[in-house]
């Protein structure tokens, strides 16, 4: 039975935990939360809380850790999702209002951000492109063999690819392939255009010198456009989690990064342990992975996802308000409302 003494106790292990990565023993609780319980009396109540599945005694100490059971009872129970202190606040809201950002610049810069704050891998997961249509292209050369390309879509949403060509490529070509792929994709949706493209190949190569390298390149771009909308920053922060210390431990975590279906998929997984907070973030544990992520919203259709992986001894309370609040800060980019 989970008694308010008990929880107390529990409460302080995961936070001790948290802060110092040992396994945590009752003397410690004695000496700094000055709990008001003999040394007997917490060891009877950690032993209880290790059968209910909450805390882990580990092989190498007498003391115990939370359990992945017991993160979640954590974060159900008692995460404080308004921790974010004024000084963090204020970081991540100045790191917006540095430049004139974009909507694919403020998602890269909020990754970067929490990665930074967090010394934890951060991410995004952008809004669906499916359900966007191509705007417009923008192809700027570099010079006759390397160009950038910016495709815009019905949203607002950007994104840039760079082109390297195996053989020159004039200047008019690109300008005039341009002009075409304008004139003839505008408002298609975007996982449509490589079939477009296929439909429009007979009159690109009229009035195009260089159309197939040129050809060759939308189509591989737009088709990563349609199937590529993850972004990570500080993946190689993983690298000082003591936690990851164990080589087979970290590559399952890059493997689990670098596999995009996984995180198409972590929110329909079932058979995953998680929870949903009252402002909505969800947690969700994968073996020694904790993901928090946090919702930001494009338009009424549409919406992406900000997200910290790490180990699951994390600062929930802290990573949980940083996402949150990064989350409004890109929404109003996205929605141009400005005044940040």
């Amino acid at each position: 039975m989970l008694t308010p003494r008990r929880i107390q106790i529990f409460k302080a292990i995961v936070d001790e935990y948290i802060k110092t990565g040992e396994p945590v023993g009752s003397k410690t609780l004695q000496a700094k939360y000055n709990l008001p319980y003999s040394s007997a009396t917490i060891r009877n109540d950690m032993q209880i809380l290790e059968e209910m599945g909450y805390l882990e005694k580990t092989h190498t100490s007498s003391g115990r850790i939370p359990s992945t059971n017991g993160y979640r009872f954590y974060c159900e129970n008692m995460l404080n999702e308004s921790s974010l202190d004024k000084k963090m606040e204020v970081a991540i809201r100045e790191a917006f209002t540095i430049a004139n950002l974009n909507m694919e610049d403020a998602v890269r810069q909020s990754c970067q951000i929490l990665s930074e704050m967090t010394n934890m891998t951060a991410g995004a997961i952008g809004p669906d492109s499916s359900t966007q249509c191509l705007e417009h292209i923008k192809l700027f050369p570099i010079d006759e063999r390397n160009a950038v390309c910016v495709f815009i879509t019905n949203t607002g949403h950007t994104e840039t690819r760079t082109f390297h060509f195996d053989e020159d490529v004039p200047f008019s070509d690109i300008e005039t392939c341009t002009d075409v792929l304008n004139s003839k994709l505008h408002g298609t949706p975007v996982a449509m255009l490589p079939e477009k493209m296929e439909e429009i190949k007979p009159e690109l190569s009229t009035v195009v010198q260089r159309h197939d390298l040129l050809f060759t390149a939308f189509v591989r771009a737009f088709v990563k456009f349609a199937s590529e909308n993850i972004y990570f920053s500080g993946k190689d922060r993983m690298l000082y989690q003591p936690e990851f210390e164990d080589i087979n431990k970290l590559k399952q975590l890059m493997s689990m990064l670098d596999d995009s279906s996984v995180w198409h998929q972590i929110g329909t997984d079932t058979s995953k342990m998680s929870v949903t907070t009252t402002k909505g973030t969800e947690l969700t544990w994968i073996n020694d992975v904790a993901i928090v992520r946090s919702r930001f919203h494009v338009n009424d259709q549409e919406s992406g996802q900000l997200l910290v992986v790490g180990p699951s001894r994390m600062n929930y309370d802290r990573v949980v308000a940083m996402l949150q609040y990064a989350a409004r800060m890109i929404e109003k980019i996205y929605n141009g409302k400005g005044g940040i």
